[in-house]
């Protein structure tokens, strides 16, 4: 067994071979999320606000500061938390359209927070009462809200049209009742999740122009949301390029300040390429793989939401051809299985590792200890991702991009 003193992996192999693992490991690749960090900085027209939720490992959250993400996305008082103690001078903004009151006086009273999202007028009333003065009762004069209005999710792999956002007939109003409240207005939306075309962002920023030709208020900040996707298997994506050039046009056009500022939340396309896991096989059952973690672990999405996540088999005696496998995790729910497919050397067998990408985004965030399982060591690998958008090899030109209606 040979030890790497200064921590740091070659690749996965290199774990496997060193530490043997019986449970999953978790493979943090920091220059992966740095590289994601300055594309998006560099590359998008507006401000980049990190989305917490994807994955809150404090490392990863000072790799993105130190590589330019100023502002934060937080949508629980938790997170609150815990980006304010790893950075004490971010900014971080509360954009989860429902909170509870005590959470908003702490984030503005304690934590600094100016910025919320809102999305009905009892939300509203929450913030301002919430933010005033514990003493006199004077309210904020330093709020910054954003009303959120409900947008489709058609173009996206899944959806966040249903739970949040106010009706466009319901926009202009709350838009009027939010401006009495602040100086500075802005408009947030979310395409949802893994948007596979930049049309999804012009037919939001269409419905953002309609609220605010019938609000007739002015407007300081539109927030564009996340939904900015990341590769897997049979979701390749136009070069994230060509979706900052559609939303940075359409944004152009908008009926707003002169000064306004365009932001966007990044949750998956920051951090999926930052992570991945080595499990290794228990039991196999025609082509069932039994593995060692699974649907209450890191692998939630490939169990939940059908996610097919690139895998790589990591024995050098495996010759046979790649056959299509599914997975079970290592709980005794059927619950927990993944259909995948998931292509493997036909000759694996129990005891032999296997390493699952993109796992960065959702995948350690999602696991728990449930029946008894859900350790899981966490190493650094120096290699590249199993797939990336930021390596530079994806050069399709913008003309390609060619939106399917459906």
């Amino acid at each position: 067994m040979y030890v790497y003193p200064d921590a740091q992996y070659p690749d996965a192999k290199a774990v496997t071979r060193a530490l043997e693992p019986d449970e999953p490991i978790i493979l943090n690749r920091p220059h992966a999320a740095r590289r994601a960090a300055r594309f998006f900085v560099e590359k998008f027209p507006g401000k980049v606000l990190y989305a917490v939720k994807a994955n809150p490992a404090p490392d990863l959250i000072q790799v993105l500061w130190e590589s330019g993400v100023t502002h934060y996305d937080v949508a629980s008082i938790a997170e609150v938390r815990l980006v304010r103690e790893a950075l004490p001078d971010a900014q971080l903004c509360f954009m989860h359209p429902v909170k509870r009151r005590g959470a908003i006086a702490e984030a503005y009273h304690q934590h600094g927070v100016k910025t919320f999202s809102l999305d009905t007028v009892e939300e509203l009333e929450k913030i301002v009462e919430a933010c005033a003065d514990p003493e006199t009762g004077e309210p904020a004069s330093d709020l910054r809200l954003c009303v959120r209005i409900r947008v489709s999710s058609e173009y996206s792999e899944l959806s966040l049209a249903a739970k949040f956002g106010c009706d466009l007939t319901e926009a202009p109003a709350l838009l009027q009742q939010a401006r009495q409240h602040c100086d500075w207005l802005g408009i947030c939306f979310h395409v949802g999740s893994q948007a596979m075309t930049p049309f999804a962002f012009v037919q939001a920023l269409d419905r953002t122009r309609a609220a605010i030709a019938e609000a007739s208020v002015v407007i300081d900040m539109i927030d564009v949301g996340g939904g900015f996707p990341s590769i897997y298997p049979g979701m390749e994506p136009p070069p994230l390029e060509d979706y900052f050039a559609m939303i940075a046009k359409h944004f152009e056009a908008l009926p707003i300040a002169y000064n306004a500022e365009l932001w966007c939340e990044p949750g998956r396309a920051l951090c999926a390429e930052y992570s991945s896991m080595v499990v290794c096989v228990d039991k196999r059952r025609g082509n069932e793989l039994y593995i060692n973690d699974g649907a209450y672990g890191a692998l939630y999405d490939a169990a939940h939401v059908g996610w097919r996540f690139p895998v790589v088999a990591l024995e050098d005696d495996l010759i046979e051809p790649l056959e299509d496998f599914s997975f079970y995790g290592p709980t005794c729910d059927d619950a927990d299985f993944m259909a995948g497919p998931f292509a493997l050397p036909a000759d694996i067998q129990a005891g032999d590792y296997i390493e699952i990408g993109m796992l960065g985004a959702y995948g350690a965030a999602m696991k728990t200890g449930f029946n008894g399982f859900g350790n899981a060591q966490v190493v650094t690998v120096a290699d590249e991702p199993m797939m990336s958008l930021f390596d530079g090899s994806r050069t399709r030109e913008a003309s390609d991009n060619v939106v399917s209606l459906r």
